[in-house]
């Protein structure tokens, strides 16, 4: 390894030593980190440690839950228990919050994770990631509810995602920029690779799962017809579909090229509010691709400025390139 590399740890110590606090979410990302490294190492060994199919249970959403989805979340759940830096975790495959185990030390921080996203892909070795996002607890409170979660996602502190890909990669924002590391199996250490990492504000490139395209409402719709009919069509250029069914894998690909993704509504998920969680996705996602150049709406509103109501609410999501979402929010408009 070059001499003058960063790691993550060096970077964050680096980047956060005028800001008040800087110390706690330096050691609380260092555990996040150290759990996103062994959970990379469960993905990579795969059926070699039993780590693949399913768990024969589900999570809150009534979704099949795979044995990786319950080792990840509890190796997430076992790694930022007890470092001092937390006052409470939600998982997106948990019910309620996670309470501090007694006896613990307690932070002034909230986590909020998904520990495994694009779990439907495991089992055929295509890429999955974790995502998480970092909340201020209240001041006073010592022992969270589901209401001192409930924030808006332009309160978050820091957001981030692993990437466990042909390499592993972690994302992080703290508010001032969007930076990349990746993961050096020799040395264990995630090292500064992307830094500064912008989207593009025009694109070519869109993803969305078109199998559900009968459901779709007519503003999406609409410019997926647009694009489909490419240099024939009104757009007057031809466009490249992309579906890989994992968030993380989806965002990584506009944050390194651009594009634009979408799960918009539709008349399937219009009882649920949405497919994708706000909590545990939408808006992490949001607040890393806005630091880095790119637009997070649903459409109809701003993805970070929605209040939330539930812990496991579900919204739309159409984010990626500038120019592209908000034609999309345009057609919403009309």
């Amino acid at each position: 390894m070059p001499l003058n590399r960063k790691t993550v740890t060096h970077f964050l110590i680096e980047s956060m030593r005028d800001k008040q606090g800087h110390g706690n979410l330096t050691l609380l990302l260092n555990d996040v980190i150290t759990a996103c490294k062994v959970i990379s190492d469960q993905v990579n060994h795969g059926e070699l440690v039993g780590a693949l199919g399913s768990a024969g249970s589900e999570n809150i959403q009534g979704e099949t839950q795979k044995k990786l989805d319950v080792l990840s979340n509890d190796i997430f759940l076992q790694f930022n228990s007890y470092g001092g830096h937390l006052a409470g975790m939600a998982s997106e495959e948990m019910d309620d919050p996670f309470p501090i185990p007694e006896g613990a030390p307690r932070g002034k921080y909230l986590l909020l994770f998904d520990p495994l996203d694009g779990s439907s892909n495991i089992d055929v070795n295509v890429s999955v990631g974790t995502i998480f996002s970092i909340l201020k607890c209240p001041e006073g409170v010592e022992d969270p509810e589901v209401k001192d979660f409930l924030q808006p996602g332009t309160t978050q502190v820091c957001a981030g995602y692993a990437l466990y890909g042909p390499s592993s990669m972690l994302v992080l924002t703290t508010g001032n920029g969007v930076n990349g590391f990746t993961l050096d199996q020799n040395i264990g250490e995630f090292i500064l690779t992307n830094p500064d990492m912008k989207v593009v504000e025009d694109t070519r490139e869109f993803a969305i799962n078109a199998s559900n395209s009968r459901f779709w409402e007519a503003p999406v719709k609409r410019y997926v017809d647009e694009c489909l009919a490419g240099v024939e069509g009104p757009r007057g250029e031809n466009f490249n579909m992309r579906w890989i069914a994992s968030m993380v894998a989806e965002i990584h690909r506009i944050l390194i090229r651009g594009g634009i993704f979408l799960y918009p509504m539709d008349e399937r998920l219009r009882k649920q509010g949405g497919k994708l969680r706000l909590m545990y996705e939408a808006n992490p996602m949001s607040f890393i691709l806005e630091q880095a150049g790119g637009v997070c709406s649903t459409g109809r509103e701003r993805i970070m400025d929605i209040q939330p109501s539930g812990l496991h609410q579900r919204v739309p999501c159409i984010m990626g390139s500038k120019n592209e979402v908000e034609r999309l929010i345009s057609y919403h408009d009309e």
